[in-house]
């Protein structure tokens, strides 16, 4: 009887583990649904980001210190693309488990080649980043890279779970290889094509589907355009304008007034 009650509160604490879900944290929304499809019912899912904010610029809360203080695997870009509000964060939140390099931390950006990396970073460039363009959840292929990534920390993390998040993980990869004949197929007519765009955000889906972005609302990223900077857009649109993607953090009202004027004859 004595053993018996000696090792109940073993066989408790393991149970509890056993049915506990993750932790997991991500910055951004994109990471967020990657984190979703791969841990399903078996997390709990804190996203820092909403989808309307800008990326480089979240306003940063104190409840987002108490998400990364109890969180067990941190998702994040891992290209700076967070660099101006995730670092003073994780210092607060001072947690081991997310740190870089353990099995907590997932960053996206691992084992991408990123593009656009600059010879040199100033601040007459623009919102520049060093290590290359972070916007790189555009291409359904990284997509996969991340999402097999996710998958690979939470079964280390959660190794009693390993089996179900490799599974929504094969889920996802057939997803996306089904999808990837459907969307070229809808891409096909616009390859090629001149497209602009309000921030550098899109080179990695330009890449994979064959489109030409080359006109920006914005003189360098991350500076406002003016009325004159606009104006010389204008008149390249109504040259070779074909399509106009935007991010819906970015200001509309400089991209409505572009679509506008590229539409008067």
């Amino acid at each position: 009887m004595k053993k018996i009650l000696l090792l109940l509160p073993a066989i408790l604490a393991s149970s509890l583990s056993a049915n506990a879900k993750l932790n997991v944290v991500a910055t951004l929304p994109d990471f967020g649904s990657l984190g979703r499809e791969i841990g399903g019912d078996k997390i709990n899912l804190v996203v820092l980001a909403k989808p309307t904010e800008d990326p480089h610029f979240v306003d940063a809360r104190p409840s987002f210190v108490v998400s990364l203080r109890n969180a067990d695997v941190l998702i994040d870009g891992g290209a700076e693309l967070e660099l101006g509000w995730l670092p003073p964060l994780l210092q607060n939140a001072r947690n081991p488990k997310i740190e870089i390099g353990k099995p907590g931390r997932v960053q996206a950006s691992q084992g991408i080649r990123l593009m656009n990396v600059p010879a040199n970073v100033t601040r007459a460039a623009g919102d520049v980043h060093a290590l290359g363009n972070p916007h790189f959840t555009a291409d359904p292929i990284i997509a996969k890279a991340i999402a097999q990534h996710i998958a690979q920390s939470f079964s280390a993390v959660d190794p009693a779970n390993a089996s179900f998040y490799e599974a929504n993980y094969k889920k996802f990869e057939a997803t996306i290889n089904a999808k990837l004949q459907e969307w070229g197929t809808a891409m096909l007519p616009f390859k090629g094509q001149h497209v602009v765009a309000y921030h550098d955000s899109w080179p990695y889906f330009a890449h994979r589907f064959g489109l030409n972005i080359d006109i920006f609302l914005e003189p360098k990223p991350g500076i406002p355009p003016s009325p004159s900077h606009l104006t010389e857009v204008i008149a390249q649109m109504r040259r070779k304008l074909r399509a106009r993607p935007a991010p819906r953090s970015w200001n509309f009202r400089n991209s409505q007034t572009a679509c506008r004027a590229q539409t008067v004859t």
